[in-house]
């Protein structure tokens, strides 16, 4: 028997917490919950060496949200591969409405390793805190309203 070279690991990101699962490309097997672990680096630091003992290939994916980007950029400066999705671009099935931290972070993970998943584009640090910074005085001054922010932030990347 061979072992599979890859491991998808699909992340429900929160500020205090993160759940973790994992899906292991050969044979299709069932997507498994690893864990949940704390919300900081550190913590994610410590799930990441020993996914890595493994000796496979890790291909990390979470959903974009209001813990921006931060998870994305440690893991890339690292060397590993991580893709940000937009929950919006998720395919779901109809009449799945139970939604629970675990549920995504599997969903996710399988997801991901069908390559059914879309990356959203992650801005460099000083483009995203510009972008928010003149977006927030474009509002403060009324020079755009609140319902074209989005149109202003996909114009200006």
């Amino acid at each position: 028997m061979t072992k599979s070279s890859n491991l998808y690991v699909g992340m429900d990101v929160h500020k205090e917490s993160i759940d973790i699962a994992l899906a292991e490309e050969a044979g299709r097997q069932e997507v498994r919950h690893y864990g949940s672990i704390g919300g900081d680096l550190a913590a994610l630091d410590q799930a990441v060496r020993k996914l890595q003992a493994t000796g496979k290939t890790l291909h990390f994916v979470y959903e974009a949200g209001p813990c921006g980007y931060v998870i994305y950029r440690h893991l890339a400066a690292k060397g590993l591969a991580c893709v940000v999705v937009a929950p919006s671009m998720i395919p779901k099935r109809s009449g799945d409405r139970v939604k629970t931290d675990r549920r995504d972070a599997e969903m996710l993970a399988r997801l991901h390793r069908a390559g059914e998943l879309s990356a959203v584009y992650v801005p460099r640090p000083d483009d995203e805190a510009t972008s928010v910074f003149e977006i927030r005085e474009m509002l403060r001054w009324g020079i755009i309203s609140q319902t074209s922010r989005h149109r202003v932030l996909r114009e200006s990347h």
